[in-house]
């Protein structure tokens, strides 16, 4: 009888591996739809980078070469000199690498004071309850609708009253004070996903409102915080308006507008030392974004905590 047993498991054992194993055989069917949709994707993406890749390989070019071989992709003669020239920059005495020291200050600067004072205002408007907080609220969701273009002409004149241009302070100063409400905005998202039962023990504990926001709130605001770095770095680095506006100085210019120095369109123009910088300008952005990318994409999320 337990060999009658024993024979019945092992026959439906077989009955059972059989299908599975011929499913494994036959393995996943491949849908079309999904053939389509990659193909998509990879031609969407490959004209999205095709400019970058140009700018980077023509920059391997001859500058005489550079427009006359457009068409061509890979150079025919590779060079280094564009690096050599771009370096030592349009400027005597002044090398390239001052500019990106430059635009390195203004970047970190902004973007550590809009990350935090965006934080602390916020906490604010998302956890205290005061008078006013929905008209501060609306005010800055509307701030939001306006156009940089409006505000131009009275900032440039009250920065110029100020005595602040041909100066950093422009680029710098007024991002400490949370103008933006994008990162308000992002992180006010992310903090209504915290559990106010945090707050509510930190307040039994003896903490303040300020102990809640430094030992709670901000500690656990790390992926909207990196992702507002990210963002306001990107943003801040690639200013070529405002340096435009208030930087006139040579000797203080950020990347973004240095670059525009080896096109003069009243003499000759160092096209192949430009694309060389320029490779090299984007550099930061790239690096800052693969490295960060997991907490970019769990920032915008706004998944808050989870468990």
């Amino acid at each position: 009888m337990s060999a009658a047993i024993t024979s019945g498991s092992v026959s439906s054992g077989s009955a059972k591996a059989g299908p599975a194993r011929a499913g494994a055989a036959g393995g996943p069917r491949i849908k079309p739809g999904r053939i389509v949709y990659h193909v998509l994707v990879f031609a969407f993406a490959l004209v999205m980078l095709y400019p970058i890749a140009w700018m980077v390989f023509s920059s391997f070019k001859p500058t005489n070469t550079v427009f006359s071989t457009a068409g061509r992709l890979i150079p025919t003669e590779w060079t280094l000199d564009n690096y050599v020239n771009g370096f030592k920059g349009f400027e005597e005495g002044i090398p390239f690498y001052r500019y990106i020291g430059n635009s390195l200050f203004i970047a970190v600067t902004a973007t550590v004071g809009t990350v935090f004072s965006s934080a602390i205002v916020a906490y604010a408007l998302s956890r205290l309850h005061f008078k006013g907080r929905k008209v501060l609220f609306t005010a800055m969701m509307v701030s939001m609708m306006l156009p940089a273009q409006v505000l131009m002409v009275p900032q440039y004149l009250w920065y110029q009253k100020l005595g602040w241009t041909d100066s950093y302070l422009p680029l710098i100063v007024p991002y400490c004070f949370a103008i933006q409400g994008f990162f308000i905005y992002l992180m006010m998202n992310f903090i209504e996903g915290i559990p106010r039962s945090l707050d509510e023990a930190a307040q039994i504990d003896g903490c303040s409102y300020y102990g809640i926001f430094a030992r709670v709130i901000f500690p656990l605001l790390t992926p909207a915080l990196v992702t507002g770095c990210i963002f306001s770095f990107m943003w801040r680095w690639d200013d070529f308006l405002g340096a435009l506006l208030y930087v006139s100085d040579s000797a203080k210019l950020p990347v973004a507008l240095a670059l525009k120095m080896f096109a003069d369109p009243s003499s000759s123009s160092d096209y192949g030392a430009m694309f060389a910088m320029a490779s090299v300008s984007i550099l930061p952005s790239v690096l800052i974004f693969l490295f960060f990318q997991k907490y970019l994409v769990e920032g915008v999320s706004t998944s808050g905590l989870k468990g």
